[in-house]
């Protein structure tokens, strides 16, 4: 029986590593990195503790139901009534429908990035005639095929999506050890200020937050623990081991992969990469006279921001969906609601693509700090006012996602300033 409890645990560890192992990651070398090598290391001590607790604290609000088993909107309602509900679904929306928009600027980038420095066609930029156009050719077949593919057969797609995490894990992990021969020094030689540490740490924050966030498969994590542990106790302790696994692993993979790039570069590199809004394995591919990393770099991020955009896709529907019926009488069928939501993500993405905004602008002062509300800040508030979550009040690890979480959220006024 012990042994089944620990392939319970550990298969689901597993589930969200791969939930939070996506593009995400593709761009946090770049914030991470900048600073030099020393925030880097502030960081890495850092997101294991902000992973596991904040993911900790929404598990158990998901399990403080009365009716133990039900998911994550029907403990809300239940907690704070149909105008929480409301609130929570908005707040959810938010989260994820920016990650889309990132993805489909991401896309568009990497592709455009591969024409010119690997295919060697010419593509304008910034300035020059025809940017525009290009650009919104070019996002307009990218984004729309997506879109499209997202309107056929839904079941094949997210086999598809979940088959092709783990792959891109192992290709992850090693483009890590290839990259090891190319490190330099450079990072190291870096010693910021305290204002230009404080400041990297402030606006990386953010980013940790979007790269190692699972929050979409917890209320499915937790569910899970509750029919197979009935007694809340254990089910507390068992979901808290998978999720100590599950930090474990994140930090391990994703910081070997973020310390691999950063010490294969120089802080000047990873600024150029931020400049020119492309992710990670696109500027290394253009960076290094090497025909693996040339064409294999570009293909991997092209993989793995498709299958992240699929997967993020179906969520950013159910709450643009959950958000409009809330507000009618009526629900709008769901067919109906499936070819309007294709139209209006078309639409707005295709324009975002276009404009070409900062993706870690995006991440630094909406995603990100969006992700903290509902991920660091609410079951905290749950857990203070709500009576049933009352025996996990007063534990240092409260203090620190509050803090976490507040750093996050601030980012945006950083950026409005």
């Amino acid at each position: 029986m012990n042994t089944f409890y620990k392939s319970f645990s550990f298969t689901w560890a597993l589930s969200l590593f791969g939930t939070a192992v996506g593009a995400g990651v593709l761009f946090l070398p770049i914030n991470a990195g900048m600073g030099g090598f020393w925030p880097l290391i502030i960081m890495t001590i850092l997101v294991g503790p902000m992973t596991y607790f904040a993911h900790r604290g929404l598990a158990r609000f998901v399990l403080s139901s009365k009716n133990p088993g039900q998911d994550i909107t029907y403990v809300v309602q239940e907690h704070f009534g149909k105008t929480g509900g409301r609130l929570i679904t908005l707040l959810y929306f938010l989260a994820i429908y920016p990650i889309l928009l990132i993805y489909g600027v991401g896309i568009t980038n990497t592709v455009l990035s591969f024409m010119q420095h690997q295919l060697h066609i010419a593509v304008p930029k910034m300035g020059e005639g025809g940017y525009y156009t290009c650009r919104a050719v070019a996002a307009l077949i990218l984004i729309g095929v997506m879109v499209a593919i997202m309107l056929t057969s839904e079941k094949l797609i997210l086999r598809v999506t979940n088959w092709l995490v783990y792959p891109l894990i192992v290709i992850l992990f090693g483009l890590s050890l290839y990259l090891i021969p190319h490190w330099n020094t450079a990072v190291l030689r870096e010693t910021p200020s305290v204002g230009t540490l404080v400041t990297t740490l402030w606006l990386t924050i953010p980013v940790l937050v979007f790269s190692f966030n699972h929050s979409p498969a917890i209320s499915s994590c937790a569910v899970s623990h509750a029919h197979q542990f009935p007694d809340a106790e254990t089910a507390d302790r068992e979901i808290s081991k998978t999720l100590r696994q599950t930090a474990v692993m994140l930090v391990g993979f994703v910081m070997l992969f973020v310390f691999s790039c950063v010490l294969s570069l120089t802080p000047q590199d990873l600024a150029q990469a931020k400049a020119e809004n492309i992710p990670i394995l696109s500027y290394l591919a253009n960076h290094f006279d090497n025909p693996v990393i040339s064409y294999f770099g570009p293909f991997i991020a092209f993989l793995a921001i498709s299958s992240s955009f699929f997967g993020h896709y179906f969520g950013a529907r159910e709450g643009f969906e959950g958000l409009i019926n809330q507000f009618r009488d009526k629900p709008i069928a769901p067919k109906t609601f499936r070819k309007f939501t294709a139209v209006f993500f078309m639409i707005t993405l295709w324009i975002v693509a276009i404009l070409n905004p900062s993706v870690l602008g995006l991440i630094e002062s909406l995603s990100g700090p969006v992700i903290a509300m509902i991920l660091f800040l609410m079951p905290m508030y749950a857990i203070h006012h709500v009576p049933a979550l009352q025996r996990f009040r007063g534990t240092p690890g409260n203090i620190f996602v509050v803090v976490m979480g507040s750093i996050a959220i601030s980012a945006v006024i950083y950026k409005l300033f």
